[in-house]
């Protein structure tokens, strides 16, 4: 992989040029050279008192997010083209690997999922969070929050071919219909609303209610947005269409919500709770809390199965942040229909399991060890596990790719 010790703001330069240069290499991570940015600029590390990005995008798109959005295919299943067997063809030549962002040793660690051995290591700015599938699925992503930078990973070659200057991207989505990037801007408490490819800023939306705005997940017809409030112990629901918060939702046990995932049928939206140990349901419909089930210490990740009849929930083994290393991490297995544990997975001699993904047969369940420095294989088959790998320090949101479905809404690939 390559390497730069030159400051990162020249090498986002001389990225870009060498892009400008290289139409292929656009090509194939699906930049668009008539509106790539041809300039960054240097980004500070303090998001309390960064500036306001320069509207740089002009007028921001007319969208209409429920109309523009491709069709719900089964409105029992919204995950109905992301099950084993439905990758696009396109995707079957790239190399299945997995690409894992370190947030203290500032790189990303890139394994062959086929032989579990290390390929490849790049760096990356300061304290990369997630990797992050693009929407169109050319591209991943790495979030570089405190370098205030995301740096495009060409899938085919694994290779960095860009780095790009945004504020304090902790993670990213996109809306349904894929006309426009959302940066979640965790410190400042806001969502930017940015081109999907180029990432030039078009509108932004404060959350001020939301301290540590974090996850989100999308309704079944695309109108509206949950986002979790991690450090306000409530969730935040937000219209697509008038980009605007319309209602904050008080957890009944405050507490730390983290990932949050739709269920199939898109009635209930899942929120994992780090501090109470478990997942709250809250109805969509009403956006009012309905339930709560236990599934382990620090209810941290959610992960629908391949079949969509099980949601994975990563317990990372410990309330605390930073947590110690070696906790009581665990993978719940959540069935849907009836709302159960129905077993649970165990790091043998603990572990700190985090953000991930599924290979492409569902067959393994692939994680980063936040506290512990490694990454974890799970047999979806078994429980057991089957591959435990060191890494760099602090892996977090790890991604496996390629993946199926049709397009991506972001985070470490929540596909539809």
């Amino acid at each position: 992989m390559r390497a730069s010790t030159s400051p990162r703001w020249w090498r986002a330069v001389g990225l870009l040029i060498t892009l400008a240069l290289t139409p292929g290499a656009l090509a194939c991570s699906g930049w668009d050279a008539a509106t790539a940015p041809t300039t960054t600029t240097a980004p500070t590390d303090d998001a309390s008192t960064a500036p306001h990005p320069a509207d740089s995008g002009g007028s921001p798109p007319a969208i209409d997010t429920v109309s523009d959005m491709p069709p719900v295919v089964d409105p029992a299943n919204l995950y109905s083209e992301t099950a084993a067997g439905k990758l696009q063809p396109w995707l079957a030549e790239v190399p299945l690997r997995v690409y894992v962002p370190n947030g203290r040793s500032n790189d990303v660690t890139v394994i062959d999922v086929a032989t579990k051995q290390v390929i490849g290591t790049f760096p990356v700015d300061a304290e990369p969070q997630h990797v992050v599938p693009s929407y169109d699925l050319r591209t991943l992503w790495v979030l570089s929050n405190q370098g205030y930078s995301l740096t495009a990973i060409d899938p085919p070659s694994g290779e960095p071919v860009a780095t790009l200057a945004v504020e304090d991207p902790y993670n990213l989505y996109f809306t349904p219909d894929g006309s426009e990037a959302i940066v979640v801007a965790e410190a400042l408490r806001r969502l930017d609303f940015r081109d999907p490819h180029t990432m030039a800023l078009h509108r932004s939306l404060e959350v001020p209610d939301c301290a540590g705005i974090n996850h989100i997940d999308f309704s079944i017809d695309g109108r509206y947005l949950i986002a979790t409030c991690e450090f306000a112990g409530r969730l935040a629901k937000i219209d697509l269409l008038e980009r605007r918060v319309v209602g904050m939702l008080e957890l009944s046990g405050g507490g730390m919500p983290q990932d949050v995932r739709i269920s199939p049928d898109g009635k209930t939206f899942y929120v994992a709770e780090m501090m109470r140990n478990g997942v709250y349901l809250i109805d969509a419909a009403t956006f009012t809390e309905i339930g709560f089930v236990e599934t382990g210490v620090g209810a941290h990740g959610l992960y629908p199965s391949r079949d969509a009849t099980k949601l994975y929930v990563i317990n990372r083994g410990s309330n605390r942040v930073p947590g110690p290393p070696r906790g009581p991490g665990s993978v719940a297995v959540l069935d849907l229909a009836t709302n159960q544990v129905v077993d649970r997975w165990e790091v043998p001699g603990g572990g700190s399991p985090d953000m991930g993904n599924l290979t492409p047969d569902g067959r393994e369940l692939w994680l980063g060890g936040r506290y512990d420095d490694e990454v974890y294989v799970f047999d979806t088959t078994t429980g057991a596990l089957a591959g435990r790998i060191p890494v760099g320090k602090g892996p977090h949101g790890l991604t496996v790719w390629p993946q199926p479905g049709r397009y991506s809404l972001g985070h470490t690939g929540n596909m539809r």
